[in-house]
């Protein structure tokens, strides 16, 4: 039989991070957990000392009995990498599997042999000599076993850019300060892989036939020495390990060698063995492993697959929680326990959602926590990925600037335009970068706050009145309600706005999106049309040198070599690859002289409406009583304002993100009411929270571990928080108006490309699209996600269907006259989740949605069980301490 490393069972790739408890998605690796289901952080807080990482090399013995030598054929990280020897590569890395004997072996073999344990050697030569200080080996026998010990292990080497390095054609003796690492250790480009402080552990396994019985010896070094060329790289070596014998059937030895590799590669045996002080102490780590093996019946799989590595591990808290057990007694594991459900459970309670009972103390509290962090947040900005989000984020806010200015203008008949747009952007935008308590956030316009626009004239101009000073009161309104809610705290209850109104609101928004930009490239196909018959700018010029074929003037480029390029250059490429495709299109329209619509920049800085200034004026031709009226419209844009920018800033301010610098609910709330307040007085468009561009801001400032394991992705470290690509981004934007000459040769398709592709990343991540797809999936089709082995099939599609309906119900009210009330809508989708609680039980709410936060108070200390359980030890409750992931995540490389 064989069997998969503990952790691995059945757990499917796409389901491992789709699902958990707390209903939240995994949409990028960099969520993901550590080898051994913990971060180093965590486990330094729990008191459990950090390790460093341990590269693990197989040496088996090859040639017997003509020429002996050593050579690499495995090594390990995380997942297994094994010498192809016919195609001269190491392969892919993949998971371990083992035939079970093979440990069975190792452990009786581990059993008799020698272990030392905090060996002094100093040198890879006293190190051999004290591993063949064997008594059932004579003089003659001790000295050959050395010299083949010393001799120098041939490597797979191959830096970048030059041929394979295998080492010497020959085996030769190594002399015995022979200790420095060759040179083509020092430039294999795997040390720039492994984090600082990595160590080493090498297992030399094979048959020899000169011995009577086998020599297995297990060695923990007091101090980590770099063993020479014993390790292809030269790394402080912390375990050795010597398995050898006589000649036997089959590949013994190579799978006993495998299977100690495996075992040093798994973080839990690791942890144990660092801190083993006898034999008894490392058969016991063995034994456990053993214990939490999973075995693959013989004939049910193929054993020469590799079974790739999954993109997040399963948590193994469980295996955590035993060690701690074993080191600090049964308190230790209790404590760890409440730790990790009050650290994971949904709605932590969070210091920006605490309620201070004064008046505006919220505001205060935000102010000195901000205040704290705001000379970082400029400095924190040195760095090249920066630029490339100044760059994606700033072609992104110039298209919805241009593509609202342009709505906003047709649904007020020029009293706002796109010169309207520019500057309002570049100075809210700019202003809320500067003061706000998450400067991550874009401001712009959205679809919700342009239908109310696209009303408010609509009333105006039904009624004779003259819209801007109206819309001058509802803003004053709107500005003073919006403070009186920042005064009563009332930013506290977003914690009632659960993931079913997040996806509902992030659901509407994205539609519009993709709504906006398709409508306007349809709309050129009448004006622009493609291929048209006579027109030069679409001439085709082909040539037929002979009988044989046709020639186009087309080339085809060889693609690069990708090993040619350095890791460093692909990631640049990466950030940059939204403005690399932008430049691509601009540059294929102006090669190909294609008749497309430009990018349109006003060139004089002057109002769109003729005749007013930039001055609103606060009565015009409107009643005195007018001013008070404006109050009930004012009334239902606060509620739309409050939930546009209370739902963008909860979903930026997850902890899945992993923000250190804190949010500021209050203070953005009171920044964009200032803001509100300013731009009506002057007549600009107003501004909110923009959900898809803010998330695309988050997502292009991504910090990843330079360092990864072999298979595995990189990992997440957050998110690069500062102001300053928020304010360069506005400044631009206001810069913009004075850039026609160079921005009018971007072409209209390649920026409502961009806002598409906005749209539909920020939708299909949402797991409300998944849930939409099981719709349409039949069961044998439906991927083995978690919710489906908790929730029935027929409560989920409920869930959706419900979900569904308030979407279409949004979206027709939005495209009716009857949008007035849009606000009270959205407000309702809070309602419509408090109601759910009636209709699904609070287990299946836990996996679909979030708890509310009255139902996490009557939850008892060891969280909601299943209702039923096969046994008492079950996977779920392994699944239900994996860290939530970034809900909705916009990939931009």
């Amino acid at each position: 039989p064989k069997m998969k490393l503990p952790g691995q069972e059945e757990f499917e790739v796409s389901s491992a991070c789709e699902n958990v408890p707390t209903g939240e998605l995994e949409n990028g690796p960099g969520s993901c957990l550590s080898p051994d289901g913990t971060s180093d952080t965590d486990r330094g807080d729990r008191g459990v000392p950090t390790d460093p990482l341990l590269f693990i090399q197989l040496n088996e013995l090859l040639g017997w009995p003509q020429a002996l030598e050593w050579r690499e054929t495995g090594r390990w990280v995380l997942f297994e990498e094994k010498l192809e020897v016919g195609a001269g590569r190491w392969s892919v890395p993949h998971v371990p599997t083992l035939a079970l004997p093979s440990l069975q072996k190792l452990r009786s073999l581990l059993a008799e042999g020698l272990v030392l344990l905090d060996c002094p050697a100093q040198s890879f030569l006293e190190l051999v000599e004290q591993v063949t200080r064997v008594e059932s080996l004579s003089p003659e026998l001790r000295g050959q076993l050395q010299a083949l010990l010393l001799q120098r292990p041939q490597h797979l080497i191959q830096p970048t850019g030059t041929r394979p390095c295998q080492g010497s054609a020959h085996p030769r003796e190594a002399s015995h300060n022979e200790e420095a690492p060759l040179k083509e250790q020092r430039q294999n480009p795997l040390r720039r892989k492994l984090p600082p402080g990595a160590e080493a552990g090498a297992v030399l396994a094979g048959e020899l036939g000169f011995l009577v019985r086998p020599l297995g010896a297990f060695v923990r070094l007091r101090d980590p020495v770099v063993l020479g060329p014993l390790t292809e790289v030269p790394l402080p070596s912390r375990f050795f390990c010597l398995l050898l014998g006589p000649s036997t059937l089959g590949r013994g030895y190579h799978e006993m060698g495998r299977a100690m590799a495996i075992l040093l590669s798994d973080r839990q045996f690791q942890w144990s063995v660092r801190r083993a002080s006898s034999l008894h102490d490392l058969l016991t780590a063995l034994d456990a492993f053993l214990e939490e093996v999973t075995v693959l019946p013989p004939g049910r799989w193929d054993p020469t697959a590799r079974i790739a590595p999954p993109k997040c591990l399963p948590s193994q808290h469980k295996r955590l929680l035993s060690q701690l057990r074993e080191v600090k007694g049964p308190s230790a594991q209790h404590g760890a326990l409440a730790e990790d459900r009050h650290g994971h459970w949904p709605h932590a309670p969070s210091p920006e959602l605490q309620r201070t009972g004064r008046l505006f103390g919220g505001l205060v509290q935000d102010v000195r926590r901000k205040a704290l962090w705001y000379t970082s947040d400029f400095l924190d900005a040195l760095h090249p990925q920066c630029f490339s989000a100044v760059l994606y984020i700033y072609l992104a806010t110039i298209t919805n600037a241009i593509t609202f200015g342009g709505l906003l203008g047709e649904a007020t008949d020029g009293a706002q335009g796109v010169l309207e747009s520019f500057l309002g952007t570049a100075v809210a935008g700019a202003a809320f970068c500067l003061m706000a308590g998450q400067p991550l956030t874009i401001l712009s316009s959205t679809g919700p706050v342009l239908v109310f626009e696209r009303l408010l004239f609509s009333f105006s101009r039904d009624y004779s009145l003259d819209y801007l000073p109206f819309r001058l009161w509802v803003g004053i309104w709107v500005a003073t309600f919006c403070l009186a809610l920042v005064a009563t705290e009332a930013s506290v209850l977003v914690r009632y706005f659960t993931r079913f109104t997040e996806e509902g609101f992030c659901a509407l928004i994205s539609l519009i999106f993709i709504y906006d930009a398709v409508g306007k490239m349809l709309s050129l196909t009448s004006a622009y049309p493609i291929q048209s018959p006579g027109s030069p700018a679409y001439s085709c010029f082909c040539q037929y040198p002979d009988l044989g074929g046709n020639e186009s003037q087309w080339k085809k480029t060889e693609p690069k070599d990708r090993d040619d390029i350095s890791s460093m250059v692909r990631k640049v490429l990466g950030d940059f690859s939204s403005v690399l495709a932008m430049l691509l299109g601009c540059g294929l329209d102006s090669f190909l002289g294609l008749a497309t619509p430009k990018l349109m920049v006003p060139s004089e800085f002057k109002p769109t409406l003729p005749g007013r200034g930039w001055l609103v004026s606060p009565f015009g031709a409107n009643p005195w009583w007018l001013s008070v009226a404006a109050a009930l419209p004012a009334l239902l844009l606060s509620i739309l304002i409050f939930m546009d920018q209370q739902i963008t800033a909860v979903i930026l301010n997850r902890a899945e993100y992993k923000l250190r610098k804190g949010a500021g609910f209050h203070l953005d709330l009171f920044c964009v009411s200032v803001l509100l307040l300013l731009t009506s007085v002057l007549g600009l468009p107003w501004y909110v929270s923009a959900t898809v561009i803010s998330l695309a801001h988050m997502d292009s400032l991504r910090r990843e571990s330079t360092a990864c394991v072999l298979g595995e992705p990189r990992s997440f470290l957050g998110i690069r928080e500062q102001r300053l690509t928020g304010l360069v981004v506005f400044i631009l934007t206001g810069a913009s108006i004075f850039l026609a000459p160079v921005l009018k040769f971007i072409p209209m398709p390649v920026l409502y490309g961009i806002f598409l592709y906005m749209g539909v990343a920020a939708i299909s991540s949402i797991q409300f699209t998944k849930r939409v797809q099981l719709l349409l999936m039949p069961a044998k089709h439906q991927p083995d996600l978690l919710l489906l082995r908790h929730v029935p099939l027929s409560r989920v599609h409920l869930f959706t269907a419900i979900q569904l309906a308030c979407l279409g119900l949004l979206w027709i009210i939005k495209s009716t006259p009857a949008a007035i009330i849009f606000p009270l809508m959205l407000l309702g989708l809070v309602g419509v989740r408090k109601a759910l609680e009636w209709v699904f039980s609070p287990q299946e709410l836990l996996w679909l949605d979030e708890l509310m936060p009255e139902k996490e108070r009557n939850i008892p200390e060891k969280g909601l069980e299943p209702e039923y359980s096969l046994s008492g030890d079950t996977e779920d409750s392994e699944l239900m301490y994996q860290p939530r992931a970034p809900e909705i995540n916009i990939s931009v490389n």
